[in-house]
């Protein structure tokens, strides 16, 4: 990071009860060099920033993001779908905004709860009515996107490296 006034001159210290001749409003004054300090001065430069902290402001942006995607209100449509995730990928196309990071995993783990039970080959819309399923997925997504951290999301993404596939691709790549 570039420092705007150099290490090798003389710095005046002045307590907090005294006042210099040449102190202003917009910077101090010295030899001829105004120093004005801004809000980027403290701005971590990106080719120092980490990748946790690249991640972690991609999640905040993420996170921030999903809130400001309203919930539909008006849902009338009986969906068919096999498995939970057909069921989350029906309503992206049936709605056309994503579901949050979160949303997707749980629906994931949703089907895997399945595997060996009695009926983990029938239709899950015979299982669960479809209109109770939909509601469900729509209560889960409002959670996710109104309360999650995106410090906890941060995390989950820097413990999965394929996390991008649970990212729905309407969020812009930064």
């Amino acid at each position: 990071m570039k420092r705007p006034m150099p290490w090798n001159e003389q710095v005046d210290v002045i307590s907090s009860g005294e006042s210099s001749s040449s102190d202003s409003e917009t910077g101090v004054q010295n030899d001829g060099f105004e120093f004005k300090p801004s809000i980027d001065d403290f701005k971590i430069p990106a080719k120092e920033m980490t990748a946790e902290g690249t991640l972690i402001k991609r999640a905040e942006m993420y996170q921030e993001y999903m809130k400001q995607i309203q919930i539909p209100a008006q849902r009338g449509s009986v969906i068919p779908f096999t498995t939970w995730m057909g069921l989350g990928k029906s309503i992206k196309q049936l709605y056309g905004q994503p579901l949050h990071y979160l949303t997707n995993i749980l629906l994931k783990q949703w089907d895997q709860l399945r595997f060996g039970s009695v009926d983990e080959y029938k239709p899950l819309d015979t299982v669960i009515h479809p209109s109770k399923a939909e509601a469900t997925v729509w209560l889960v997504e409002e959670i996710h996107r109104r309360t999650s951290s995106h410090h906890h999301v941060a995390k989950l993404w820097l413990s999965d490296p394929m996390h991008e596939a649970y990212v729905d691709s309407i969020f812009p790549q930064l």
